[in-house]
Parts: structure tokens; C-alpha cells; sequence
């Protein structure tokens, strides 16, 4: 299966409770002679329940619905509406990362839980079979089993990994990684950090901490903080991610255990109501089960059966 295809397959749980009742839905809203005339009020309404239902959240739903209001002025079919006005939520934040200096520091942050730590290692992984040199860093130095957690990963992937005993302060880890990567010529340096909750003002300070010897060591660093959510949580994880923007300098989303829940529609949410770019998703627990997001994919898997 291609990596695309991967998108829409681990779409399943959400495509399964959603499309058939999509599909009636278009059928009624499409048949002989209705496109140039607006949308039944029951159909925006049925429309509605399902997008929320999926959890594509209130905001984007309200703007899908005002796009679906006025069809009668272009024509288009329901179905490629829809699909039309969520690629256009993904395209507004689709921004290309400009990385100025290298190596890129890619920090890796969120609460615990959400699969930070295998994200790190999958992403090794990944960013090697792209030709990459990416290099480990371990500075989740509070919890024991996360330096193992991600050892063991950092095998699995064959690529080095940096870190210290326990309890030594993290952005000393940071620095000697950075050191390490520009000696050996690894890059990108992707930063494991201990999870954290945003109440938590001493280990915000941390993080800011982590940062300053990054932009210290690498002018513009860390050039990408991405922030890890759980997509089985829903529109919580919007509500943590929003805790999480000012403070961590977030600029793009890992949406993890895609493949898990009937609630995939998430990623739409995320999009519109955080203005930021979802980089990659996670679709199962395997070391290549993350892989680069794609809206046309992504879309397309969301209301179309395979099955």
C-alpha cells in the first residue's frame, strides 16, 4: 500500500460511521434538477449532525455549511463541496518550514500519554528512509523509562541517540546533542521532551530553557516545535493544543492513533480553529506507522467507502 493510501486506511473507524449516511445525504441533496437551487433546510441540518458527530468541531462546520448554503451559485455537487471547502481549511495553513541553519532542532512536545516518545523514534525512522541523518535526543530526563522507551526505538530505526543519567537538566542534553550533530554531520536533531502540562510553570520554564540553548547553539533554533495529540480525544486535544501554542512556540501538529478512532474528522478542527499545519499522522503502532500528512488523501478517505 502506498503511504497515501495508508492515510485513508487508517481513516477506517471515522469512514465507517460517517459515509453511508454522507452518501444519503448527497443523493438527496443531488438529485435531478437540485443543484441550482439552494440546500433543503433539513439537508444542512442532517449535514451538520454529521459533521459534528465526527468531530470536525462547531467552527469548521459552521464554515462548510455556509459554503454548502450558497452551492445554487456554482453548481458543484455536495459531495465536492464539502471536500472543496475542507482542502481550503488544510491550504491556508499549509506553510513550507524555511529552515536558514542548520542542523534543524526539531523539539517534540505534549502532555503524557499522547505517544511523544514512539513519535520521536518513528519520525527517526522516516526522516532516514528519506535519506536523512537524523540524530536522537533524550531529554525526557525525569522519567527513566522513556530514556529506554526511546533507546530502544533509536535501534529499531539505526540511528544514534544522545542523552544523560537521570535527573540532569535537559538542555544540557540538548547542547551535547547539538555538539554531537554538527560533529558527525546529523541532521535534523529531533529533541524528545518530558511531558508536560502548560499549568506546570516550572517545567514551562524548562522547555523555554531548552529553547534559548538551541537558538544559542543554532541561530533561528529550535526551527520546528511540534506538539504530539492523541486523535482519540477529540476536540480536547484542540483545547490543549491552544494551552500549548503560546508558551512551547508550536508550528506544526503529529496527530497520533488516527487508526484508532470513529472520530478522525478531528484533524479539520485542529487546522481551522489553531491555524497550524498537521505534519504528520499516526496510523498504527508499527515503527513506519507515521507518515507525512496529505489533505487530498486525507479528505478523500474521510467520505468515500472502501470497503
Amino acid at each position: 500500500m502506498s503511504v497515501l493510501g495508508r492515510i485513508r486506511d487508517g481513516l477506517t473507524r471515522t469512514t465507517q460511521q460517517i459515509v453511508e449516511r454522507f452518501d444519503e445525504i448527497v443523493r438527496r441533496a443531488d438529485a435531478p434538477g437540485h443543484r441550482s437551487r439552494p440546500v433543503e433546510v433539513e439537508t444542512v441540518e442532517a449535514l451538520e449532525e454529521l459533521l459534528i458527530s465526527a468531530d470536525i468541531g462547531v467552527a469548521a462546520t459552521a464554515r462548510i455549511l455556509a459554503a454548502v448554503r450558497g452551492r445554487s451559485q456554482n453548481g458543484l455537487g455536495l459531495r465536492d463541496l464539502v471536500k472543496r471547502e475542507i482542502r481550503n481549511v488544510f491550504a491556508a495553513v499549509d506553510h513550507p518550514l524555511v529552515v536558514a541553519h542548520h542542523p534543524k532542532v526539531t523539539l517534540v512536545v505534549g502532555v503524557n500519554g499522547t505517544g511523544k516518545t514512539t513519535t520521536v523514534g518513528k519520525l527517526a525512522n522516516l526522516l532516514k528512509n528519506e535519506g536523512e541523518r537524523p540524530l536522537i535526543c533524550a531529554a525526557d530526563t525525569f522519567r527513566a523509562a522513556a530514556v529506554e522507551q526511546l533507546e530502544i526505538w533509536a535501534k529499531r530505526a539505526g540511528v544514534d541517540i544522545v542523552r544523560a543519567r537521570a535527573g540532569v537538566d535537559p538542555a544540557a542534553v540538548v547542547f551535547d546533542a547539538i555538539t554531537s550533530g554538527k560533529a558527525k554531520g546529523r541532521d535534523p536533531i529531533l529533541v524528545d521532551t518530558a511531558g508536560r502540562l502548560h499549568t506546570r510553570v516550572n517545567l514551562m520554564g524548562e522547555l523555554e530553557k531548552i529553547r534559548r540553548i538551541a537558538s544559542r547553539e543554532v541561530p533561528g533554533a529550535p526551527q520546528e516545535v511540534l506538539l504530539v495529540l492523541d486523535a482519540t480525544v477529540g476536540q480536547n486535544g484542540v483545547t490543549q493544543a491552544r494551552e500549548f501554542m503560546g508558551a512551547a512556540g508550536v508550528n506544526g501538529i503529529v496527530l497520533t492513533k488516527l487508526d484508532g478512532t470513529a472520530k478522525g474528522g478531528v484533524a479539520v478542527a485542529i487546522a481551522h480553529d489553531l491555524k497550524l499545519p498537521i505534519r504528520y499522522v499516526g496510523i498504527g503502532e508499527g515503527i513506519d506507522d507515521l507518515v507525512p500528512f496529505s489533505a487530498d488523501e486525507y479528505v478523500d478517505g474521510l467520505f468515500e467507502q472502501k470497503w
